[in-house]
């Protein structure tokens, strides 16, 4: 449900609103919430053939993702996904929704797309969280990159799950940003500062810096069409934040939400064939184990642009 929607005269989202922004937040809050996913089954399309979906099919993940930032899919056929190269598939999926732009991070393989799998002891993965099998607390994806390889999208299909475990949990940002902003609008206000979070240098083992310090917001605006954005992370270490007493009263209310449970957290546990794409929504996943039989696969791709019609 984009902010700048036909027939939404004023900016919902504005920090310092006038009347007609005003306006504006009331009919988009009172929709947003009137429309609300009743649980993960709500979220979930039929495909039969990810590489190449009807146009039926395409429409509902289109759907859901405008009114929810997120769908989830099923694949039904043997399709593209059960041959060699699964990942070109999941790639001609993303296109077909919009998705063209990946983000080549340096642990993803040369077409861009990783293989979240517990990693063991490997050199330089097994000392990442999503290439373990340890929980990972809630965050959006690329909180740490520059603005120009800002995500705004990702796509995560499962290949194999755990012999138990590895469940994802959800929350819409926009659901967020409203329930805080229906808490105290400073708690907004706070968190949309451009100096809130410092995601520190990342140096190699030799002492070279592979990646620069990054200063941003928590909540901004995508300057091309004025999307919310989310960027976040609720781990503890390798990141700080502005000395702010009004930025902690925030912080303490988001950590709070998080948290809780409610409406506006959905949990689902993706089965072989299942995918989940979106623009960049809040989400953990719980901790897993493996067997010799059952070992946890899920390719992941990450873009710069938003869910949308090709």
């Amino acid at each position: 449900m984009g902010a700048l929607e036909a027939g939404l005269d004023g900016d919902p989202f504005a920090i310092d609103p006038g009347a007609a922004d005003c306006d504006a937040w009331q009919r988009w809050r009172e929709r947003k919430l009137a429309d609300r996913p009743r649980g993960p089954d709500d979220l979930l399309v039929e495909v039969r053939d990810p590489a190449a979906p009807s146009a039926a099919e395409r429409a509902a993940i289109l759907d859901r993702c405008r009114r929810w930032n997120m769908a989830l899919y099923r694949v039904t056929g043997s399709g593209a996904l059960a041959q060699a190269d699964p990942s070109a598939a999941v790639r001609a999926l993303a296109a077909r929704l919009g998705l063209v732009r990946l983000d080549h991070n340096w642990l993803a393989g040369d077409g861009g797309i990783s293989e979240l799998r517990d990693a063991g002891e490997t050199a330089h993965r097994g000392e990442y969280i999503p290439y373990t099998n340890r929980p990972i607390r809630w965050h959006t994806d690329g909180y740490y990159n520059p603005p120009a390889r800002t995500v705004r999208a990702m796509l995560l299909h499962c290949l194999a799950p755990a012999q138990s475990g590895g469940e994802n949990t959800l929350i819409d940002h926009e659901i967020a940003y409203l329930l805080l902003r229906d808490q105290d609008p400073d708690h907004v206000r706070a968190l949309s500062a451009p100096d809130a979070m410092r995601i520190p240098a990342r140096e190699d083992d030799e002492g070279e810096v592979v990646r620069a310090e990054q200063v941003g917001p928590v909540f901004s605006r995508d300057p091309r069409d004025g999307a919310l954005h989310m960027r976040y992370t609720a781990r503890t270490r390798s990141i700080a934040w502005k000395r702010d007493p009004m930025l902690e009263r925030a912080r303490a209310a988001l950590t709070a939400l998080l948290e809780q449970d409610g409406a506006h957290r959905l949990r689902l546990r993706m089965e072989a064939g299942m995918g989940l794409v979106c623009n960049n929504v809040l989400h953990d996943r719980a901790g897993f184990t493996d067997s010799s039989s059952a070992r946890r696969l899920v390719l992941r791709a990450r873009f710069l642009e938003r869910v949308a019609p090709a």
